[in-house]
């Protein structure tokens, strides 16, 4: 089978356990799409950094960002698709984290607010231990009236909305309230948070807008991953890859299960099944 579209998640998939995309995984994903495949970032990340993920590798295809709330092509930037949450819809969140005394992270495609001073820490950390070169546009919250002025300013393109958390157990009457708002999308893309976006979006759904795009079947196209955010695009692909350290959910529902992210399993993968039979 000569697949023809490869969409690839970021942390967890793409990305070691220190931040990183191998040499070795570079080299292959740039091969694949040399010989005409192409390769997407699908990703929970803001656009701007889901973007330097697919200039590392060196690629010209489109990224998918916010977990499909916003996909936009690279070489002439245009959006293919953008889903805002929208004024009213920001705000009643954001009297819930209010409520619960949770401080929440929203983001454009170009832009991340916070509200928690420990992401900065964070972020410089990772600046200093070298596992990040590209600077991202950020602004930090510090109080409930400044996060309503910022969601009404950007009310046309807020795209998606998170929580971090380390205790589930502290959250858990927060994400039951979540659940019961019909108008939204609720996913994990680890242990640690939710991920909110319109009610809809997803990773499948954009993965399904490109293949449209490029008049491509399911049949055609990989897709890999490792959480439940992948769930939605694992299960339309032709080929849906889970990696080796995915969660047990991601591995059943997939058509093969790769190596690790610490032991290239994206590389692994794209060797298998398109430069080997590319090759043959």
């Amino acid at each position: 089978m000569a697949y023809k579209l490869v969409c690839i998640d970021v942390d967890g998939t793409l990305l070691n356990n220190k931040h990183e995309i191998t040499k070795r995984t570079k080299e292959i994903l740039l091969k694949a799409h040399k010989l005409g495949v192409h390769i997407v970032i699908s990703t929970g990340r803001m656009y701007t950094d889901a973007e330097y993920y697919s200039n590392l590798i060196g690629v010209k295809s489109p990224v998918i960002a916010s977990n499909g709330a916003f996909i936009k092509e690279k070489d002439n930037g245009k959006v293919i698709y953008q889903d805002a949450l929208g004024e009213s819809l920001s705000l009643e969140l954001l009297e819930i984290f209010y409520k619960h005394r949770t401080k929440p992270y929203f983001c454009t495609p170009h832009k991340f607010y916070y509200g928690n001073i420990m992401f900065k820490l964070f972020y410089i950390a990772t600046k200093i231990l070298g596992s990040r070169s590209n600077n991202l546009d950020m602004e930090y919250v510090f109080s409930w009236q400044q996060w309503r002025e910022i969601l009404c300013k950007e009310k046309d393109n807020i795209v998606k909305c998170e929580i971090i958390y380390r205790d589930a157990a502290l959250i858990y009457e927060l994400r039951n309230e979540l659940k019961k708002i019909e108008q939204l999308e609720i996913v994990d893309s680890s242990k640690y948070n939710i991920e909110i976006t319109r009610k809809g979006v997803s990773k499948g759904k954009a993965v399904a807008m490109l293949a449209s795009l490029y008049n491509l079947k399911s049949e055609d196209i990989i897709t890999i991953g490792d959480s439940e955010n992948d769930l939605s695009m694992i299960e339309y692909a032709g080929l849906g890859i889970a990696m080796g350290n995915a969660s047990d959910s991601v591995k059943q529902k997939a058509d093969y299960i790769t190596d690790s992210n610490d032991h290239e399993g994206v590389a692994n993968a794209i060797e298998r099944f398109v430069l080997e039979n590319r090759s043959s």
